[in-house]
């Protein structure tokens, strides 16, 4: 486990680089993005989920990997509207044992979101991470998204 502690803390710098630029909101989201899904092996698909105009659905940001026909997610529905409706992190470590899970590929395994709360307290959006593993996630992968979600209360309000 010390290989993704060195891991996150390599881009925990990387990631407040990239929130350091003036290069507006939508492209700092799509930089950590690309960043995540290079950097870390199993995250296979990283996306933003966004509260835009209507303040119980999420609308699909900036992301990297396979597209998606989940565009809109209404609040309780799949990982994403659960974790917007409960208002926490919900790491599902494999995705065929849940009856709530909306299916965006045939090889995604597992899955966690992240919820981006602003001032507040708020939801503004999420952090959603797919990966073709079953049981990737750890406390670590935990804290370090919730670090990332921590610091885009700002950015993701500009989107």
């Amino acid at each position: 486990m010390s290989d993704k502690k060195e891991l996150f803390a390599g881009l925990r710098e990387k990631i407040d680089a990239v929130l350091s630029m003036n290069c507006g909101a939508e492209r700092m989201l799509e930089a950590i993005c690309t960043l995540l899904a290079n950097e870390v092996e199993y995250y296979d698909w990283v996306g933003f989920y966004l509260v835009t105009g209507r303040k119980d659905e999420l609308v699909l940001g900036p992301f990297v990997g396979a597209p998606t026909e989940h565009v809109c997610i209404p609040f309780g529905k799949g990982i994403c509207g659960q974790a917007a409706a409960v208002g926490e992190t919900v790491i599902i470590q494999d995705v065929t044992k849940v009856t709530n899970y909306l299916s965006c590929a045939p090889d995604v395994l597992s899955e966690i979101v992240v919820p981006i709360f602003g001032k507040d307290g708020r939801i503004l959006g999420e952090i959603d991470i797919d990966s073709h593993d079953v049981a990737p996630f750890s406390f670590e992968d935990k804290e370090f998204l919730e670090y990332i979600a921590q610091r885009l209360p700002e950015v993701v309000a500009l989107v």
